[in-house]
């Protein structure tokens, strides 16, 4: 048997392959929408992918359950439980608790979980040419290392009103029921690390045990004690904020995420065709430099998302594809870096990029204006904006600072001024960059509090005391 972990850093997301030699035959869980690399990894191994499915509907990246199947004619498997109100709907064979996908000499048992989601499964899966026992667990959502799927998402970014109170109740139920009547040797492996907003404190160790989280996570003295609430009031604590993007992934995954199929290139595009189209706001351009560089002049109503692991992320906090309708034109060193930025945007569902520039010269520039820490307690601001989680704003923050994380920021303008000038912050500057380029763009004076609230503290740390 072969056990393939695809870590994507950028949403802190874990997919698996999972293959039997002796058959040739492979199944994907919680795959992707850029769908290449299991298609190499599977060729690598000499395997076909026959099956595909999902441990859930997702809310922090798009499936590509769809995309795989499309692509290799495998069948598609996912979650029948949960209830009507929690039912895909695209086909696919549904699988109910104790249900199995075999190949060849592997069995992968479905396991209903709910608590991070209604209708969530693990998957038990059996390596028959060595046991007749389960070895190892596909969690999902529901156990990572050193944590638990928080059963708030519904709630903070789905419309659900205190359904926190009866996931929590369920991943209880679950915990007990089910994970822990495992044997202690079974490996668990999670679908997200540190990092991934869904949980609050998950570890960076790829995988675990039954045995080593019954006795070291959180979660185990309130499991042990039978106390329910003990645990709930504790799971509930501390949860940082939700992405505004996780409502239209929930409500993509579950209708079924567009199949994008083969994709040409993306082609350089000139300088001139580009300037015409920021002139007439048919494109929007997407400068992807470091918050330093970007500080040293831009191009004017661009979005700020740098290059690197975050693009998948940053990218969903400033394009909402439901609204913004314009094609992107991303700044890249070369057409690799370019396609490589774009598989990051697809996994969010952010698929109409127009093509590349290699230099933003002879393109309309803005220099985005910045004030000091010591300047910033005699400005006239109709708003000092942190950017940064609630749990970071409870550590610490500017006197008077409003905070509304990045992620939700553009979701809920309502809360901003109508007028005056907002003064934002993050902990560095790279978040307030990218949020401070979207809310430009929307209409409104940003001034970036420079070297964000890490400069501001040290500033005041530096202040004599008279």
């Amino acid at each position: 048997m072969l056990i393939e972990r695809i870590y994507d850093e950028d949403l802190a997301q874990a997919s698996y392959l999972i293959g039997c030699q002796a058959k040739g035959e492979a199944i994907v869980v919680d795959g992707r929408r850029d769908i290449a690399v299991y298609q190499e990894l599977a060729e690598k191994n000499g395997m076909k992918i026959v099956a595909v499915t999902e441990t859930h509907i997702h809310a922090d990246y798009l499936s590509g359950t769809r995309e795989l199947a499309a692509a290799t004619g495998a069948t598609v498997y996912v979650s029948g439980e949960g209830g009507p109100d929690w039912q895909y709907g695209f086909e696919g064979e549904r699988l109910y608790d104790g249900d199995a996908i075999t190949l060849g000499n592997i069995s992968i048992k479905a396991v209903h979980t709910p608590g991070h989601t209604p209708e969530h499964l693990s998957f038990l899966v059996t390596d028959g040419a060595f046991s007749d026992q389960p070895g190892y667990l596909l969690s999902g959502d529901f156990v990572f290392s050193g944590d638990l799927g928080r059963p708030d998402l519904l709630d903070e970014a789905a419309g659900g009103v205190d359904t926190r109170f009866v996931g929590a109740k369920q991943l209880f139920a679950s915990l007990r029921d089910k994970f822990l009547t495992l044997p202690d040797y079974v490996q668990v492996h999670p679908a997200h690390g540190a990092g991934s907003a869904c949980g609050k404190a998950l570890g960076a160790i790829p995988s675990s045990t039954v045995g080593y989280e019954r006795l070291y996570a959180w979660w185990g003295p309130y499991l042990a004690a039978n106390d329910e609430q003990g645990f709930i009031d504790e799971l509930l604590d501390g949860q940082p904020d939700a992405h505004a993007y996780f409502a239209r992934m929930k409500r993509e995954n579950r209708e079924g995420p567009a199949v994008m199929g083969g994709r040409a290139p993306l082609a350089e595009l000139d300088t001139e065709t580009v300037a015409a189209g920021l002139a007439q706001d048919t494109l929007t351009f997407i400068d992807t430099r470091s918050n330093a560089q970007v500080h040293e002049g831009t191009v004017t109503r661009s979005l700020n998302v740098p290059a690197g692991k975050s693009v998948a992320s940053y990218g969903a906090w400033v394009v909402n594809p439901e609204t913004d309708k314009n094609p992107l034109v991303l700044l890249a060193k070369d057409q690799e870096q370019a396609q490589d930025m774009r598989d990051h945007l697809v996994r969010v569902g952010i698929d109409n990029v127009a093509g590349y520039l290699t230099s933003i010269d002879g393109l309309p520039m803005f220099t985005p204006k910045l004030i000091q820490p010591a300047e910033l307690e005699g400005f006239d601001a109709a708003m000092v904006l942190d950017v940064r989680n609630k749990t970071e704003y409870q550590a610490g923050h500017v006197p008077g600072s409003y905070q509304l994380s990045g992620g939700r920021l553009m979701w809920h303008l309502d809360e901003l001024p109508a007028g005056g000038t907002i003064v934002s912050y993050c902990q560095s500057g790279v978040r307030n960059s990218v949020a401070a380029s979207a809310l430009r763009r929307a209409g409104y004076d940003v001034v970036e509090l420079d070297g964000s609230y890490a400069a501001w503290n040290s500033w005041q740390n530096s202040v004599p005391v008279v």
